[in-house]
């Protein structure tokens, strides 16, 4: 199974080195991509040395800075095109555990391709963890709870979820979520098209 730390740790995919390397091919300076991100060249700088872990806030903002989706920054070369990804195969984009308001990890249950539609995950929310904040895009999204509680926030309101339930938005809408369980949650999320 691939797994990629944004906590810095050592893992198949270094965030920080995927950072730097798809700067430089686009031929970005720290200050263009900063700039493009909202951020300070300094936090920039620290992220791709390893030094800082970009929340998933952030690592939206820099992916759309350079153009991109998370999931091709993540990108590996296809080992198998077929239609079927085994739960051993799937990609773990892991979220620093430790900070304050995190504790996410992603589960791709579809591979990136520039052919896919669909782009598909299941969130693995520990017990206070939370999207860091609102997301906006282009697109729609679906979801489906399978096991404990959250709370999915739009725009001004909040919705009490919990397994079984599911949801479908728009994704120009502000969005988040937060687990409000004692339990981790885990919810399967669809959206369309590949923003993540």
């Amino acid at each position: 199974m691939s797994q990629v730390d944004l906590d810095g740790q050592q893992s198949d995919i270094g965030i920080g080195v995927k950072l730097r390397h798809t700067r430089k091919v686009k031929g970005l300076t720290l200050k263009q991509l900063a700039d493009a991100a909202g951020c300070s060249e300094s936090l920039l700088s620290k992220i791709e040395n390893g030094r800082a872990t970009p929340s998933l806030k952030m690592l939206q903002k820099l992916s759309s800075g350079l153009e991109m989706t998370v999931g091709q920054m993540f990108a590996q070369a296809p080992a198998n095109e077929g239609p079927v990804a085994r739960a051993n195969e799937r990609t773990m984009i892991h979220a620093d555990p430790q900070r304050r308001g995190n504790g996410l990890m992603l589960e791709r249950l579809i591979p990136y391709s520039d052919g896919h539609l669909l782009q598909g995950n299941i969130h693995h929310i520990e017990v206070g963890g939370s999207s860091e904040g609102a997301l906006r895009h282009e697109g729609e999204e679906f979801g489906y709870v399978l096991n404990g509680r959250i709370e999915l926030l739009l725009d001004d309101q909040v919705f009490a979820l919990e397994a079984g339930d599911s949801f479908c938005f728009r994704s120009e809408r502000s969005h988040g979520y937060r687990n409000v369980g004692d339990e981790t949650a885990r919810v399967i999320w669809l959206n369309t098209p590949p923003s993540f």
